[in-house]
């Protein structure tokens, strides 16, 4: 049956609407499996209205019906408080994701290793970005850390200047001249890990410079202060420690 497809906002008053019978969930699953092959269903789960099954696939939020004859991509929002469940929903998604640093390619990382390096941090970063710039400022007040830099380099011409600080015959030394002190790596060229360092962050969703990871595998998108990382640190160390 062909697959109808339609983007929408559903505007609903949520008290109006109780869970019905569910159909079950496996079946729903695998009735979705083949409009999206290769693709993990990452969670199913039935909404309280409307009947709808709530579907995250590559993640992409939608809504779909127990046959799953018909998608639902939009915003489902409570007219009592005029708030996008849906949005809710994906900020939910979002602090629960988790990227194990192990999976990570870190033996293609520049590796930097401050005081005893215990903590551990990953930083999918660009060396043409601004903000990336900003943060390397804040880690200069961080301690105790094996900070794992990861190149990203999705701005233009920024594979090229990855490229020559991957190529440096002391890495650390040509990321901090330019990151810090805006000085230019020597124009060279080599064999550089930057394909596979490209497909790690799209595999795991990077979508902007810089991205962090702790060791708990939790993910902060953008430039934060020193002390927001050194809290996000302590968090991630009580969290593998328990």
């Amino acid at each position: 049956m062909a697959i109808h497809l339609k983007r929408f906002i559903l505007i609903l008053s949520l008290s109006f609407f109780s869970g019905t019978i569910c159909a079950d969930e496996k079946a729903v699953k695998k009735a979705i499996e083949p409009h999206f092959p290769g693709a993990k269903i990452e969670s199913l789960r039935k909404t309280p209205y409307l009947g709808l099954y709530e579907a995250l696939v590559g993640g992409e939020l939608f809504y779909t019906d127990e046959k799953a004859e018909y998608f639902f991509f939009g915003h489902i929002v409570d007219t009592k408080t005029r708030t996008s469940v849906t949005n809710e929903r994906l900020q939910e998604i979002k602090a629960a994701r988790r990227v194990p640093l192990d999976s990570l390619p870190l033996e293609f990382a520049i590796k930097i290793v401050k005081g005893n390096g215990e903590r551990k941090l990953a930083v999918f970063t660009d060396p043409n970005c601004p903000y990336c710039k900003q943060l390397e400022k804040e880690l200069l007040e961080i301690t105790d850390v094996t900070i794992y830099t990861l190149l990203y380099p999705v701005l233009r011409g920024s594979v090229e200047l990855s490229t020559s600080i991957w190529c440096a015959q002391d890495q650390i030394k040509a990321w901090d001249d330019f990151m810090l002190r805006g000085i230019a790596p020597k124009d060279q060229d080599c064999e550089t890990p930057i394909p596979t360092l490209l497909r790690s962050g799209q595999e795991n969703r990077v979508t902007g410079t810089p991205t962090l990871i702790f060791a708990d595998g939790s993910i902060v998108g953008g430039m934060i202060p020193a002390e927001a990382i050194e809290e996000q640190l302590k968090s991630a160390s009580s969290a593998t420690k328990n």
